[in-house]
């Protein structure tokens, strides 16, 4: 734990209660422990330059995606073949998720910001090998590197708010992490129609392509540097009282498997985190097949059909900002999640009747409604699972969060895309609007057991002392902050 000035992995820490009334001590004030752990909030912080190579990465995810039509002509595959490009994102998520969390809880958010750059810029410069038809095989590679880099960027957004921001912008800083990843999947459906025309000359298309690439390429690697230089561990105290709490206990009562088991067993947790997938399946299925969709019924519009995507998330981004500015004011996760939720189902269902009315004016404006709710979800989701869980990893609880994600946007992807092959996307849209009334249901059941808000309040008097390496605490293992959530 580190104490005012100390270094992760001295040696571990106690929490003292102090009595009502108590004054506090100031952070250079020595105890009998040691020196009291000093609550102070860093100036220098990492969610923009982690919100750029997320940017990067998610951006990737749907360049395939977001034309369709084009890739499928140029590499001379199946439309099913593309979507699994997209899909691969959410296949990669699944297995590789626990060990990445775990790496994320041993090692911190260093290494694992090293490792996600990495692959990113790695996985970019790997589809440059692509730009001939029969090279299908080499940009599957490469996205899947892109896929892998996912892994470890996904779970990062509540560990950096947590670490590096205090109590009142820690919701708003998750938002802003979000953000990055939800501005790359915008610009992943405005720039590839831009860049990649619909022409039918093999030669010119692999030119406008190779552009797109090399541009990604280029941005990942500027990233990943940025990272290798500037991206650090933790600053040099605990942002909040709730993360000085975390940073106190003792490194060997945490166990990686046993923190999972306890969030399994977290029946609040649980329903967030199915109703969490439902919500967020729901939206990788939609930008997946909105190039077909909107295709479908408007012809030769692949340009429109990106900005169509753009607007779903750029209003997205706006309501996940003010999402978070109003967790941060209020403090009502459950009543804010809930309405969103009902929001998104609205949303949803006015759009699905929408679609097919002629007038892409019209799909603008419901699409952009959907994107707001439907998209300002994801970072509540997050917040509200650290609230939850506390004081378990924001690492773990986002994980297992984005990998009820994954298998719900797998499942829903394709059987959306069956549905519309055979029905048509009205069809299949009232199949997604279907699944989100089920998630309202089991929103509106989920209790507001605010366990960091409650840790901050507990703790007004709670002074951390670190203890010497090998030494065991003496006194009170933990405050009620802390023992409440055991």
């Amino acid at each position: 734990a580190e104490g005012a000035g100390g270094r992760e992995g001295s040696g571990a820490g106690m929490v003292r209660q102090e009595s009502p009334g108590a004054p506090e001590p100031r952070g250079d004030e020595r105890g009998a422990g040691g020196a009291a752990a000093e609550v102070r909030v860093s100036r220098r912080r990492w969610a923009l330059l982690f919100s750029s190579y997320s940017l990067c990465n998610a951006f990737q995810w749907i360049q395939y995606g977001s034309i369709n039509n084009i890739f499928t002509h140029f590499y001379g595959v199946s439309v099913f073949a593309i979507d699994w490009l997209s899909m691969s994102y959410m296949v990669t998520y699944i297995p590789l998720l626990f060990p990445v969390a775990w790496l994320l809880d041993k090692k911190g958010l260093r290494l694992i910001a090293l490792l996600g750059s990495a692959l990113n810029g790695l996985g970019a410069w790997v589809k440059l090998g692509s730009l001939r038809p029969h090279l299908f095989p080499v940009t599957v590679l490469g996205q899947v590197l892109c896929s892998m880099a996912q892994v470890f960027i996904l779970g990062m957004p509540s560990r950096i708010a947590s670490v590096w921001f205090g109590s009142h912008e820690v919701s708003t800083a998750c938002s802003i992490a979000v953000f990055g990843n939800q501005l790359g999947i915008a610009l992943g459906f405005l720039i590839p129609p831009v860049l990649v025309p619909n022409v039918e000359d093999t030669e010119e298309l692999a030119y406008h392509i190779s552009i797109m690439f090399f541009l990604t390429a280029g941005v990942a690697t500027a990233l990943f540097i940025l990272v290798v230089i500037v991206f650090k561990e933790k600053p040099p105290y605990p942002p909040s009282r709730a993360q000085a709490l975390i940073q106190s206990r003792p490194t060997e009562e945490y166990s990686y498997v046993q923190s999972i088991l306890r969030l399994l067993r977290n029946s609040n947790f649980v329903l967030l985190m199915v109703s969490y997938g439902l919500n967020t399946g729901c939206f990788y299925s939609l930008s997946t097949l909105l190039n077909r969709m909107v295709i479908y019924h408007y012809q030769g519009q692949e340009v429109n059909a990106g900005r169509i995507g753009l607007t779903i998330v750029l209003s997205g981004m706006a309501g996940a900002l003010i999402s978070g500015l109003w967790l941060d004011r209020t403090k009502t996760y459950k009543l804010t999640t809930l309405a969103v939720y009902v929001m998104s189902l609205v949303g949803m269902i006015v759009y699905t009747f929408t679609l097919n009315l002629g007038h892409l004016w019209v799909v603008f404006v419901t699409a952009g409604v959907l994107g707001f709710f439907m998209t300002g979800y994801l970072p509540l989701g997050f917040e509200f699972a650290a609230e939850l869980t506390y004081p378990e990893s924001e690492g773990t609880s986002s994980g297992l969060l984005n990998v009820s994600a994954q298998i719900f946007g797998i499942a829903f992807t394709i059987s959306q895309g069956q549905i519309m092959h055979r029905f048509g996307p009205k069809a299949g849209n009232l199949f997604l609007c279907s699944f989100l009334l089920l998630g309202t249901i089991m929103t509106a059941f989920i209790k507001a057991d605010l366990r960091r808000q409650q840790a901050n309040v507990e703790s007004e008097h709670t002074i951390i002392y670190p203890v010497q390496s090998g030494e065991r605490p003496k006194g009170p293992r933990s405050s009620p902050a802390l023992t409440s959530c055991s």
